[in-house]
């Protein structure tokens, strides 16, 4: 399921927010020097030449380089969050839509290298990362999960006695292990073959 990527801001709820023409410019220009690239080695000078806008323009619309990179990130995650939404209506049961969100999750980092990259490397490991708006989306995605569970739990296809939040990182965890080897070194990535093994093993230890 690789995201279909909108220039501008979509919600939670499906709602549109346009940006104006040279900020959406700025961002695809950051997109495509990281597909090049890392992003240290970007400066702010070739986002600029990219998009063909002036540097100081990049500073109206982003506070620095970090934040255009969060900004980014964000406009990725809430496209994705929307996505695994609409991927999830329609199907029954807790460990059905379990199967299908870690398929999806696994499927986005194959196909879309930039987003894996930024997420998982380049912003992850830095200091501001946990006071960031990229944090909140992503505990925002992770809740999803959460209410599945909880889903589970209820309709006693989850077992009680477990910690669901602790099965939430088990489950979140796992998929970022099995996938960060081949997002560090552009290798494959099998979304088929690794929701399989998850699930093969997470499911024995969380269903009834």
């Amino acid at each position: 399921m690789p995201i279909n990527h909108n220039p501008n801001r979509v919600s939670a709820k499906g709602d549109v927010k346009a940006f104006p023409p040279g900020r959406i410019k700025i961002a695809d220009a950051l997109r495509g020097l990281l597909e090049q690239k890392e992003f240290n080695a970007i400066t702010t000078a070739e986002i600029a030449r990219s998009a063909g806008v002036t540097e100081a323009l990049i500073y109206k619309y982003f506070k620095d380089k970090r934040d255009l990179l969060h900004q980014v990130l964000v406009e990725y995650l809430e496209q994705y969050h929307v996505q695994v939404r609409e991927d999830l209506r329609g199907i029954q049961g807790a460990l059905n839509k379990l199967r299908k969100l870690i398929w999806s999750h696994i499927q986005v980092y194959a196909t879309n290298r930039v987003f894996a990259r930024i997420l998982l490397i380049e912003v992850r490991n830095h200091k501001d990362y946990y006071r960031s708006e990229t944090y909140e989306r992503v505990k925002i995605y992770s809740s999803t999960v959460l209410d599945i569970l909880e889903e589970g739990v209820a309709n006693r296809e989850i077992r009680e006695d477990i910690s669901i939040k602790l099965a939430r990182q088990v489950i979140l965890g796992s998929i970022e292990q099995v996938c960060l080897t081949g997002i560090t070194f552009n290798r494959e990535i099998d979304p088929d073959m690794l929701t399989d093994a998850i699930c093969d093993i997470v499911f024995k230890g969380i269903a009834r």
